[in-house]
């Protein structure tokens, strides 16, 4: 049958979703979509993969994708990043018998229109697209419309700029999402702003998309979708009950626990700590459980008519947005026109530091986190991955050790010496017979055997 296509697909193959959780890494694994499910989403996206590596290594497909999907978690819809067309339909049809669409994550804009191509006339599963802005809405219509005349059959756009990461996200444009979706006649997903379900809502309303994709706002709340704000330790229970069922990596759930709990744990700091160092997922379990029992305790000691803290709008407790903090203000760099070079240039300082790189900082007194100072990686000019200094064909050494084995040729700078290696098993060989020459004569002849005779058989 011939596979479904636009509206279609999205109407029939999607059942219409408009609640979805984005593709997170290492954060929407199976037990996550699960529970995400559960409350309100009506579709999930695997976390993003690396193409080249999933069509490399069997272990990664099976850890995350393979072995990470069960009846009840459809539609799915796989994600990659990939910069090689011919790669990404690889990965693709690897994966395509999994999941309901393959997506191609392009959040640095880019011309790529012959990936989406090359996957759309190969593959049995639609094509779908993930994008952020350009400054320009119309430069960004102009990239939607490429895409959609390449073959994508519904487009995801994050309304923000690739600049706009970390401490530079900043808010999200709904106009360019509201004019990229009068522009195309594929479905279109928003991504960008949703704290809560009225701004869902909000987003639907303003701009027209058929569906809203939801990253910091599911991990912090992932009822979010049912209009919900429950207390926190109902579903860090209820997700560590389907970890136990559906196990992930520990550093995943702890992840997810950091976030589910981040506001309390500015309350109880002493136990950030505990939740940084077990090691086991009983452990996190036995630290959840101590957190919910000191919110219990701050719950009997709560005051009538007693306000939130910390500008919060409900107590620490509760499932609650977490509003990332801007660039510093009191600068007249402040804000949107303060570049990231400025705030690379205060990483070096410890009071901007995160934790994580404070303790490092505390166990090596002379390392460095100034952007500028850490070395530059040239590319491999096939994978992209850091190519070797000394390299002569300028590749990594994985792509370099194929091309030498290939080409029989020798790389000094990678230790790769089949050329030298060659010449010197030809060497040896052409010294043998030479050595072999007595053994090889023919009996009765010089240098032979000498013949048996029968008498002296007898």
């Amino acid at each position: 049958m011939p596979k479904l296509q636009g509206f279609e697909f999205w109407s029939c193959t999607l059942g219409g979703a408009r609640h979805v959780v984005a593709p997170m890494v290492d954060q929407s694994e199976l037990a996550w979509r699960l529970l995400s499910r559960r409350h309100g989403a009506q579709l999930c996206y695997t976390p993003m993969l690396h193409a080249q590596v999933f069509i490399r290594d069997a272990n990664y497909r099976k850890e995350n994708l393979y072995c990470d999907v069960c009846p009840e978690d459809r539609p799915l819809i796989v994600q990659f990043c990939a910069n090689d067309p011919e790669v990404f339909v690889q990965a693709a049809l690897l994966a395509q018998d999994y999941c309901d669409a393959i997506d191609l994550n392009l959040g640095c804009p880019q011309m790529i229109a012959k990936r989406v191509l090359l996957a759309h006339e190969k593959l049995s599963v639609p094509v779908t697209c993930k994008i952020r802005v350009f400054p320009e809405i119309d430069k960004t219509v102009r990239y939607a419309q490429m895409l959609e005349k390449a073959g994508c059959q519904l487009l995801t756009v994050h309304g923000r700029t690739k600049e706009q990461k970390g401490p530079l996200s900043g808010t999200a444009s709904w106009e360019h999402i509201k004019a990229v979706r009068k522009a195309v006649a594929i479905p279109v997903f928003a991504n960008g702003n949703i704290q809560c379900l009225r701004d869902v809502e909000r987003c639907i309303q303003d701009t027209g998309v058929q569906g809203v994709m939801s990253a910091e706002g599911n991990l912090h709340n992932p009822a979010l979708f049912e209009g919900r704000s429950p207390a926190v330790w109902e579903l860090a229970e209820e997700y560590l009950d389907i970890v136990r069922q559906h196990p992930c990596p520990l550093s995943y759930v702890r992840a997810h626990l950091f976030k589910l709990w981040h506001h309390t744990l500015q309350v109880h700091q002493q136990l950030r700590e505990e939740l940084a160092k077990v090691k086991t997922l009983e452990g996190i379990a036995a630290v959840s459980q101590d957190l919910k029992l000191r919110c219990q305790e701050d719950i009997s000691r709560q005051k009538e008519g007693e306000k939130p803290s910390g500008g919060l709008p409900f107590f620490h407790w509760i499932c609650q947005p977490y509003f990332r903090p801007g660039p510093r203000e009191g600068s007249k760099e402040s804000g949107g026109a303060r570049g990231k070079r400025a705030l690379e240039e205060e990483e070096g300082s410890t009071d901007v530091l995160s934790k994580n790189k404070q303790k490092k900082k505390l166990r090596n007194p002379h390392k460095t986190f100034d952007p500028s100072l850490k070395p530059k990686y040239a590319k491999c000019d096939q994978c992209g991955n850091p190519k070797g200094n000394r390299c002569v064909f300028n590749l990594c050494r994985g792509c370099c050790k194929k091309r030498a084995f290939k080409e029989t040729a020798d790389c000094p700078g990678h230790g790769l010496l089949f050329k030298t290696k060659l010449e010197k098993s030809l060497a040896w060989k052409g010294a043998q017979p030479r050595l072999q020459e007595p053994q090889q004569a023919r009996p009765g002849e010089p240098g032979g055997f000498p013949e048996v005779v029968g008498s002296a058989l007898a």
